[in-house]
């Protein structure tokens, strides 16, 4: 049985000031775990559809989504491949047996970009299909030095591109309050944090440590197995597991941030694909961001900010001890 699961991608959302966490990876649950969703098959490829958009036409959109691929394609550690395979009248949406990526007016979604559908197995977590669509609602621009007053088409389509391959969204970022009570971005620590960049900015472009670390474990090559570790343990409170901790883990020496979530009751998590090292971590709760910009389930955010009592390496070609990380209720 397949099961059809839309992503929006809401990255001009307001929402409350995010400090450093990390990606989720999207997925199926059977008999209880999490199969990731993932591309059994490659090369990707996705078809442009011809209908242009506010300021970029369709061959213009057609380039940032290749230029994007590109990107993706060029991560050393992970096996992702993708292909242009030609352009199409057919919208970005429905079930077609297509990937289509396009433009959409969409003025009912006055604070999303541009957002993600695909069909995956439910029991395989193979994905089979997927639509990527841009909002016509919201001017863009391809110009290679950004276009002040216009969105980056390039790197909403990098974002965008994230989520076909199977990448959730990250929290590292920072944003600070307008005067109006909307947000803006002060600083993106991954493409995929889920609120754009000011308009005009094309720092989103580049993939972070983050962004590198999520593909490669989705789809790990022999680099990212034998030469990167993890780091595993366990977020409790009261002895019992916390659900929805950030744990973020910062090397000293190189300055990268790289973590992930507790997913389950338990208080588990996992930071895979790192360079192997010392790394300090912090855990953190979910209290000023909007939750459902990353879980789709109730989390516990009663916690205070803390930090590994020591130093954890992260071993080439392995994994950590487990350590568990004790928090306070606020």
């Amino acid at each position: 049985m397949m099961k059809l699961l839309a992503l929006t991608a809401a990255i001009l959302l307001t929402a409350g000031s995010s400090s450093p966490a990390a990606y989720l990876k999207l997925g199926a649950t059977l008999d209880g775990h999490v199969i990731d969703a993932t591309w059994h098959q490659q090369p990707i490829g996705f078809f442009i559809s011809d209908r242009a958009g506010n300021g970029v036409t369709s061959t213009e959109l057609r380039g940032a989504v290749e230029r994007a691929a590109a990107t993706w394609s060029a991560v050393s550690s992970a096996t992702v491949r993708l292909s242009f395979q030609g352009m199409t009248s057919a919208p970005a949406e429905g079930t077609d047996g297509r990937n289509t990526i396009g433009f959409i007016d969409r003025p009912d979604l006055d604070r999303v970009l541009g957002a993600t559908s695909f069909m995956i197995d439910d029991q395989t977590g193979a994905i089979y299909e997927a639509d990527i669509f841009f909002n016509t609602s919201f001017a863009f621009s391809v110009a290679p030095d950004g276009q002040p007053g216009r969105v980056d088409l390039e790197s909403v389509a990098l974002h965008e591109l994230g989520h076909l391959l199977g990448l959730g969204h990250s929290a590292i970022g920072e944003t600070e309050r307008t005067g109006s009570g909307g947000r803006r971005v002060l600083g993106s620590g991954a493409v995929m944090f889920p609120i754009a960049l000011t308009a005009g900015a094309i720092a989103d472009r580049v993939l972070q440590a983050d962004d590198i670390a999520g593909i490669s474990d989705l789809y790990p090559g022999a680099a990212a197995i034998n030469e990167t570790g993890g780091i595993v343990g366990r977020i409790t409170k009261n002895g019992q597991g916390v659900n929805g901790a950030h744990i973020v883990a910062f090397s000293p020496e190189t300055g990268i941030l790289v973590g992930n979530f507790t997913l389950t009751p338990q208080g588990d998590f996992v930071i895979a694909r790192l360079p192997p090292g010392p790394y300090i971590l912090r855990v953190e709760p979910v209290d000023d961001a909007e939750p459902d910009s990353f879980f789709a389930t109730p989390i516990d955010a009663d916690f205070r900010v803390t930090y590994a009592p020591r130093m954890v390496v992260a071993p080439k070609g392995g994994s950590s001890n487990a350590i568990e990380i004790r928090v306070l209720p606020k």
